[in-house]
């Protein structure tokens, strides 16, 4: 049996992916620490990952590895599907943005490039645009 058999189709596979790969950052240095932990709960809550879920991805998060893509595009859009997470509840605390920074290392981009992304996307997701960015969405 697959873990596509297991966990169904469509967008929740794509939650139970996206959870795993962030599992895979939070113990590339070891064991996951308490900390890790309360943020991987958060995550899972908003992910909409089952307990049963939880626990299988945590006992083998090496069984999901992250996806690099040669796509710039497609990593965006993977960087994009994660803000939209954890700006669910309207804000993003230091561990969060550790370790989205880590997951765009990951996914292929640069760390100076990580870094502008990451900042950029922050201020889009929490609404601090200036008026020429609001106005060019609104434009097009």
């Amino acid at each position: 049996m697959s873990f596509s058999d297991l966990f169904g189709s469509g967008e929740h596979l794509r939650n139970i992916n996206h959870f795993a790969s962030i599992v895979n950052l939070a113990s590339v240095d070891g064991e996951i620490n308490e900390k890790e932990r309360v943020l991987l709960e958060r995550f899972a809550r908003k992910l909409d990952i089952s307990q049963q879920e939880y626990k299988m991805v945590i006992k083998n998060p090496q069984e999901f590895p992250i996806s690099a893509y040669n796509s710039s595009e497609k990593r965006l859009e993977r960087l994009h599907d994660l803000f939209k997470i954890i700006f669910a509840d309207n804000e993003i605390d230091h561990e969060e943005e550790t370790l989205i920074k880590r997951y765009a290392i990951g996914l292929g981009f640069s760390n100076e490039n990580a870094e502008k992304i990451i900042k950029r996307s922050i201020q889009i997701f929490s609404g601090q645009l200036n008026f020429e960015d609001y106005q060019y969405l609104l434009d097009k």
